[in-house]
């Protein structure tokens, strides 16, 4: 049963299809969800010892060369990847590239496991956000250089990216470098309306609300 809640569509694992294959117990979550992005998928087993995962390295001709990421979501699985066999718990991520052989079995009754493939060919770009989420750490602890860097290396596919501009002055301005802050700065009024606002309210630009780049910017 899939929801359509506005533009999100809702669907309960347990509700997609199951379709008996000759690994386990397919769960078409991609075609159910309309998903074009990206291949996901589920598999279950119902016994211990059944096959969950077959074994393949996506260069097959049914695959998608993908690289993919297994979540184990009930049961145990034992994965076998490049002859290495590991039990994996429910919450515990597996990443395997395109190339790399890999299979799972249940080690558990009633064990599924979601698959989510994209091609291992065409990095998808990683969503600007993630380049200051992982710099809070930094920033929290008063590290502004760690900050700085680690928010920075967004600008490899993102260089205009205002938020990650915004990001950057305000660790800027906490360390006290005043004119690379206002630069970002003013990079950030410029591509995103709303910063100025953003910044007339941040404390994190105290250091510098007295200078008339500031005051220039945030007009």
């Amino acid at each position: 049963m899939t929801e359509h809640n506005g533009s999100a569509r809702v669907a309960r694992l347990g509700e997609i299809d199951a379709i008996p294959v000759g690994h386990g117990i397919f769960h078409p979550v991609r075609r159910a969800l309309g998903v074009r992005a990206f291949g996901v998928n589920a598999y279950s087993a119902l016994a211990a010892g059944d096959a969950l995962i077959e074994p393949h390295d996506e260069t097959g001709s049914g695959a998608g060369g993908h690289d993919e990421l297994y979540l184990v979501v009930t049961g145990l699985a034992t994965f076998t990847v490049d002859d290495e066999a590991t039990d994996v718990a429910p919450g515990t991520l597996v990443y395997v590239p395109v190339g790399v052989r890999r299979e799972a079995v249940a080690a558990e009754p009633e064990t599924t496991v979601v698959v989510v493939g994209g091609p291992g060919d065409r990095p998808l770009p990683v969503s600007p956000f993630e380049y200051w989420y992982v710099a809070e750490g930094p920033y929290r602890d008063g590290d502004y250089a760690r900050a700085i860097e680690l928010a920075s290396e967004g600008f490899a596919e993102w260089p205009d990216h205002p938020v990650i501009h915004f990001q950057i002055a305000c660790y800027h301005a906490r360390a006290g470098e005043r004119p690379a802050a206002l630069d970002h700065l003013e990079r950030a009024c410029t591509g995103e309306p709303r910063a100025k606002a953003w910044a007339r309210d941040d404390h994190d630009f105290d250091s510098i609300r007295d200078e008339p780049r500031f005051q220039a910017a945030v007009r």
